[in-house]
């Protein structure tokens, strides 16, 4: 039997788990935080496509010209998230959500669709070897081992804002600039405010409550990035370990 997905509307929002982390019966602020956040994408075009199962297997995906990101094209689909995780793995089911985008794209009549990778694979970005294995190709690049791959259906291709490129800020603190698109922001942030109290860090969250400020981030980013000392640092959401490690530098 072929499998079942579902996409998330502003009907079923409130009733679907969102995947990342499986609904419990006990409320969880950064499920709140990311539904919230998603009914209002939901108007502007975003598709979260899932397994209708408690299962890590969906894909994420936005028009170019509302995804909260600071890369820049004309009628692109940008992929922000695509997951399979677990024992999901290796049933095709990342194949059939690929192709689902791949195939509205077309039908949409969009020139193609983008995702952000990196010269190496980084933890909190969806897996770009598999995205190569379709067609993806290397369209842009920051000059600090970030790069953009896109599947373009007519030739042209979307670009890093010039902004993107920059990956500096006057703030010599901690900063972190996020989103609540991820459920695990709200309770990365909140890990993160503690550490940084306990251990008198000065730290500046600054959340992204708008497209312009998304488009305009001195950065690459996917919903999250860090600066310290003014310089760009990553967007891998943080655990102590990593956080200390960037601290020393």
């Amino acid at each position: 039997m072929d499998p079942i997905f579902v996409n998330l509307t502003t009907e079923n929002l409130s009733d679907e788990h969102v995947c990342c982390i499986i609904r419990s019966k006990k409320p969880h602020p950064g499920i709140d935080a990311k539904r919230t956040w998603l009914a209002n994408r939901l108007k502007e075009g975003h598709v979260f496509r899932k397994l209708n199962e408690k299962a890590t297997v969906f894909i994420e995906y936005a028009p170019l010209e509302t995804a909260w990101v600071p890369i820049v094209g004309d009628n692109y689909y940008y992929i922000y998230c695509l997951w399979v995780l677990g024992n999901y793995k290796g049933k095709g089911y990342g194949k059939s959500l690929l192709e689902y985008c791949v195939n509205d794209a077309r039908q949409k009549g969009k020139s193609g669709i983008c995702m952000l990778g990196a010269q190496k694979q980084k933890a909190w970005l969806s897996d770009q070897s598999f995205a190569k294995k379709y067609g993806f190709e290397v369209v842009d690049t920051t000059g600090n081992g970030y790069e953009l791959l896109a599947l373009s259906f007519d030739g042209t291709v979307p670009k890093f804002a010039p902004n993107a490129k920059i990956p500096k800020i006057e703030n010599k603190e901690l900063t972190i600039y996020y989103t609540m698109q991820c459920p695990y922001i709200y309770q990365n942030i909140e890990k993160i405010k503690q550490y940084c109290e306990i251990n008198n860090v000065p730290l500046s969250l600054i959340r992204v409550n708008t497209l312009q400020q998304a488009k305009e981030l001195p950065c690459v980013f996917n919903n999250w990035a860090v600066f310290y000392k003014g310089n760009f640092q990553t967007v891998n959401l943080l655990d102590v370990a990593y956080l200390k490690k960037i601290l020393q530098k």
